[in-house]
C-alpha cells in the first residue's frame, strides 16, 4: 500500500501597506483541489466577508480551481518566481543565466507596454531554437500580467 502524499497549503495575504501576513494553512493530501477547497471554505467561514480581488499562485492548476470554486470573481496572478523557473527547464543550463536576466526584463517592466515589448523581444530571439521555453512563457501570459490591473504601489508584492 502507498504512503499517502501530505503536503502544506499555506495561503498569505498583503495588506493594503504591502505587508505579508499568514492567514491560513492545513496539511492537504497531495495537493488537491478538494484540500485546497477545505482550506478556502475554512478562510470564509472565520470571517473573510469580501473575496480577494487577485490570488498569486504557481501553475498548479487544482489551486486555480478551488479558488474559481470558492472565490469564482477573484482574478489570478502567476507567480514570476515559479513561471521563471518552469520556462528555463526548457533551456540549456549554459544560458540559463542570461535567459533569467531576460525573464526577469519583462517581469518587472514598469508599464505594461513594456513587458509586452520585453515578451516580444523573449520570442524573436529565442522562439526559433527553444520554441518549447517560449510557449511556456506565453501560454500564461494574461495570468503573468494581471498585477498591472492594480496600483502601482502594490506591485511589489504582488
Amino acid at each position: 500500500m502507498e504512503p499517502v502524499a501530505e503536503c502544506m497549503l499555506v495561503l498569505i495575504e498583503a495588506t493594503p501597506e504591502g505587508k505579508k501576513e499568514l492567514v491560513g494553512f492545513q496539511v492537504g493530501v497531495r495537493e488537491s483541489a478538494q484540500s485546497w477547497r477545505e482550506l478556502l471554505v475554512d478562510l470564509k467561514a472565520r470571517g473573510l466577508a469580501v473575496p480577494p480581488a487577485l490570488a498569486v499562485g504557481d501553475g498548479a492548476l487544482v489551486f486555480w480551481k478551488a479558488m474559481d470554486d470558492v472565490f469564482p470573481g477573484t482574478r489570478h496572478q502567476r507567480c514570476w518566481l515559479h513561471k521563471i523557473s518552469n520556462v528555463l527547464n526548457h533551456f540549456p543550463k549554459s544560458g540559463q543565466l542570461a535567459m533569467a536576466a531576460d525573464l526577469r526584463n519583462i517581469s518587472h517592466a514598469p508599464p505594461r507596454a513594456e513587458a509586452l515589448a520585453a515578451i516580444e523581444t523573449f520570442r524573436k530571439k529565442y522562439a526559433a531554437k527553444y520554441a518549447e521555453g517560449v510557449s511556456c512563457l506565453t501560454k500564461d501570459i494574461d495570468a503573468l500580467r494581471a498585477f498591472y490591473d492594480f496600483p502601482a504601489e502594490h506591485w511589489d508584492h504582488l
